[in-house]
């Protein structure tokens, strides 16, 4: 009995730290799914929705981002704008995980009289398009970028018909036309024969009172030739456009009234 009573002793401790089964522990193994079509479909995030089309706001040194994933549209509409105050923006074309073939830096001393709106080609292909406001905290801005659509994505293609093109040397050559004080709205177009494209758009409303200005660069100024349609509210408004690429770069300007 002596003995029986001591086992019972040593067997009961270990039985009260014996761990329960079925205790709703969960297991750390890595969950990589079931091999087959899906297989490792949980590793990595799940890729974003489109938000083509979205109007954001942007605050001052920060960043919004709009994915195009439709090859078979080629043309983006930009459209910038702010409450009065002076907008600085930089608008950047992303193709694949690398490549950065346009940027755009604009500046407007009022973007509600003098907003932005512009067309950027994605060259078919599914791409992203950037804008940052480089400008202070206080000066937000708010943006849009959408498939372009008809009328506005017919501008471009055929303004070469109604004017005829400034050719603009490289190396700093300069081209300004000056509109009518009844002339509302002027468009814009800068292309090349394939080469690359960098230039500064200036429009002014005295001498050199630079009330909007754009800069553009791009490999390719064809695929991703400049077009801009600006709002000239004021008289004696004049587009400059200065040829800043070296002299083997020249470009052709096509500017008249919309």
């Amino acid at each position: 009995m002596k003995i029986s009573a001591a086992l019972l002793a040593l067997v009961a401790p270990a039985a009260a730290f014996t761990a329960p089964q079925g205790s709703g522990r969960q297991s750390t193994a890595l969950n990589i799914g079931t091999p087959g079509a899906n297989w490792g479909a949980t590793l990595g995030p799940t890729p974003q929705a489109s938000n083509v089309g979205d109007q954001q706001r942007i605050l001052g040194q920060t960043r919004r981002t709009w994915q195009f994933p439709d090859i078979n549209q080629e043309l983006v509409e930009i459209d910038m704008t702010s409450d009065g105050r002076p907008m600085y923006a930089d608008i950047q074309l992303w193709i694949g995980p690398d490549w950065t073939p346009m940027t755009l830096k604009t500046y407007s001393y009022d973007g509600y009289k003098r907003p932005l709106k512009c067309i950027i080609g994605t060259r078919n292909k599914q791409a992203t398009i950037e804008v940052k406001n480089t400008g202070s905290y206080e000066l937000p801005i708010t943006c849009t970028a959408a498939y372009a659509k008809a009328p506005f994505s017919d501008l471009r293609n055929d303004l070469p018909n109604k004017v005829e093109g400034a050719y603009v040397e490289g190396g700093g050559a300069v081209h300004s036309v000056t509109f009518d004080p009844t002339v509302e709205q002027a468009q814009i177009l800068l292309k090349t024969d394939l080469r690359q494209l960098n230039a500064k758009v200036e429009v002014l409303n005295a001498p050199n009172n630079y009330k909007q200005t754009f800069e553009i660069f791009t490999n390719n100024g064809v695929l991703n030739s400049l077009y801009v349609v600006v709002d000239t509210p004021m008289a004696s408004n004049t587009v400059r456009v200065r040829n800043i690429a070296p002299l083997e770069f020249p470009f052709k300007a096509y500017i008249a009234e919309v």
